[in-house]
């Protein structure tokens, strides 16, 4: 009978399977490879994402930038006739003769709008910031004048000045996008905007000369500033935005150009009365 240190040597036993564990070594190198590969994928692909939002940014800009950053240039290319011309107009659109439509120069699929020197019936700037500064200078006068005079109060009627302005782009621009002309540019809607300021001279010097007058002349002055407004919206309307962008009904249309009309009346004489003074 064999004892166990017989068997033990006779027979043959397993031998433990050593494994051989990665070293950390091993382990990190695999680490950094993976790790590597993941940031490239996402460096990657962040990368084709912010390209595909600067690529849609851009076109976005470059086909919007016309209607917020117009060329400047272009409405300061006046000339003393045009000036003259254009006063006759909004002063009394009455004897503008011939239409109201803008010219254009054409090189055949494009074409561009002829600056105001060779256009009556074009936007400009000069004239409303001329007429801006020269109803500044009145409203001095006038002030002076009637004793209340200050620098504060010709603060205060400079920024009425301008909050008109301001009302008065956002009476046309919302009328305009309403029926369809969202796309005109907007410097065109300040400079029409801004030439409420020839006849807000106009009744400051009235006030000055013969206040007895104010209110027949501030009537017949909204009227023809009405007027204008509504002949250059129509105008705008008919030539300037493509038929599929038009919208509402006609009857909404003159309704909406009534009320530009009919709002020239507040706007006007609040510049002309000075009161807030």
């Amino acid at each position: 009978m064999l004892n166990v240190a017989e068997y033990y040597y006779k027979v043959p036993h397993v031998q433990d399977q050593v494994v051989n564990h990665p070293s950390r070594q091993e382990i990190n190198s695999i680490e950094n490879a993976l790790y590597g590969a993941g940031s490239e994928l996402i460096r990657s692909e962040l990368g084709a994402y912010g390209e595909k939002i600067l690529g849609s940014g851009s076109n976005y800009v470059r086909n919007n930038i016309g209607r917020y950053v117009s060329n400047p240039r272009y409405y300061f290319q006046v000339s003393d006739q045009y000036v003259e011309n254009k006063l006759k107009v909004v002063l009394f659109p009455f004897l503008h003769k011939g239409h109201w439509m803008r010219s254009v120069d054409s090189d055949g699929s494009n074409f561009t709008y002829k600056p105001p020197v060779y256009d009556i019936n074009a936007p400009d700037l000069y004239i409303p910031l001329m007429a801006f500064c020269t109803y500044v200078i009145l409203a001095g006068f006038f002030l002076g004048f009637s004793g209340r005079f200050s620098p504060e109060a010709l603060g205060v009627q400079f920024s009425n000045g301008l909050l008109c302005w301001l009302l008065q782009v956002l009476l046309i621009e919302v009328s305009l996008h309403y029926l369809g002309g969202g796309d005109i540019p907007l410097l065109d809607v300040v400079g029409y905007a801004g030439y409420t300021f020839v006849a807000a001279s106009v009744l400051v010097v009235v006030r000055i000369l013969w206040s007895y007058s104010f209110y027949v002349v501030t009537a017949w002055e909204c009227f023809c500033m009405g007027v204008f407004l509504v002949k250059t919206m129509k105008r705008i309307l008919v030539a300037e935005v493509p038929s599929s962008q038009k919208s509402g009904s006609k009857t909404k249309r003159n309704y909406l150009l009534l009320l530009v009309a009919i709002a020239q009346f507040p706007l006007l004489f609040w510049l002309g009365k000075l009161a807030s003074v």
